[in-house]
């Protein structure tokens, strides 16, 4: 292995993010499948933000957390999205050095902030099925902001305890990085400076918080579907587990895929795979997550329905008052 005083020790001010490589025939392509997949994924939280945000009937705990996941889910995007599609757009791949650290600072905030907040929201459901009689005095409007607030604050200060060494570290001869957005562990793969200490304080971070959130969430569903198959009645039964499917689907993906990409691969896992894998947890999952919760949520199908009567009768009564005149 090379040794770190072995390398050029001239400083670069900027990377080369390699991407997905420089098939002059596959830039457009897939420009127009990433832009495709920004706007819908924007599109679809948008989408429920405003009806958590307008419709009375989704005023309660559970669409509280749904709409900030929404408006969490569209950060996540822009994070990376905004940027990729332009150096696809352009064919200029560079990055500066302190924006790519930058963007791994935000990348990591809302990384942090999702695991914090699908433990929140796992918690509500908890409380809503295990203890239904004290559910709305233990989750009032002020518990609500007290969990969605702790979950940004906590994730801003522990990123920028491990942001600020980054910002301290030198890169020197290594300018490319075979990746799409600037992560973690390629960036420190190409630091001239021992990473030794800042790569075990960044696992703690990360160990911290994402194993413990996910332990929490998994124990508040075993808690969850023991109560549930308590219920004597197949209706019941059917009725309490519409409330949290839709969450623990996106619980299950969200972190399987997690998993899958830094957990699973090994040293030999072909970068092309590692980066595929990326894809599916950086830029479909923000997609997916809108389309679940509108696909298997009875209350939001009802809300989109109710707003789409509502569109089309506006619609009809401006025709109507134009063919008057």
């Amino acid at each position: 292995m090379e040794n770190v005083e072995e390398r050029n020790q001239t400083l670069i001010s900027e990377f080369i993010l390699l991407g997905f490589g420089n098939d002059p025939e596959l830039q457009p392509l897939l420009f127009l499948v990433f832009l495709v997949i920004y706007l819908l994924t924007l599109a679809g939280n948008f989408l429920i933000i405003a009806l958590v945000v307008t419709d009375q009937h989704l005023h309660t705990p559970m669409y509280f957390f749904l709409g900030n996941l929404a408006c969490l889910e569209t950060c996540y995007s822009s994070t990376i999205l905004p940027r990729l599609l332009a150096s696809l757009l352009s064919g200029d791949r560079s990055i500066s050095v302190k924006g790519c650290i930058v963007q791994l600072y935000f990348f990591g905030v809302v990384s942090a902030t999702e695991n914090l907040l699908l433990m929140a929201m796992s918690y509500d459901r908890y409380l809503a099925i295990c203890h239904p009689l004290r559910y709305v005095a233990l989750m009032n409007g002020r518990v609500c902001m007290k969990l969605v607030a702790g979950s940004w604050i906590s994730s801003f200060l522990a990123v920028a305890i491990v942001n600020n060494f980054f910002f301290q570290l030198r890169f020197c001869d290594f300018k490319e990085i075979d990746h799409f957005f600037c992560d973690l562990s390629p960036l420190l793969k190409v630091s001239c400076d021992d990473t030794q200490t800042l790569q075990i304080l960044s696992f703690i971070v990360a160990a911290v918080g994402t194993l413990v959130p996910c332990l929490l969430t998994l124990a508040s569903y075993v808690c969850i579907i023991t109560a549930i198959l308590r219920i004597p009645s197949a209706s019941g039964r059917r009725k309490a587990f519409s409330t949290c499917s839709s969450h623990l689907i996106v619980v299950t993906l969200y972190y399987g895929i997690v998993i899958t990409v830094y957990v699973v691969p090994t040293a030999s896992t072909p970068y092309l795979l590692q980066k595929v894998l990326s894809v599916f947890y950086t830029v479909l999952t923000p997609l997916i997550n809108p389309v679940i919760y509108c696909l298997r949520n009875k209350e939001v199908n009802d809300s989109l329905e109710k707003a789409v009567h509502k569109l089309v009768s506006c619609s009809n009564r401006r025709g109507i008052q134009q063919d008057k005149f």
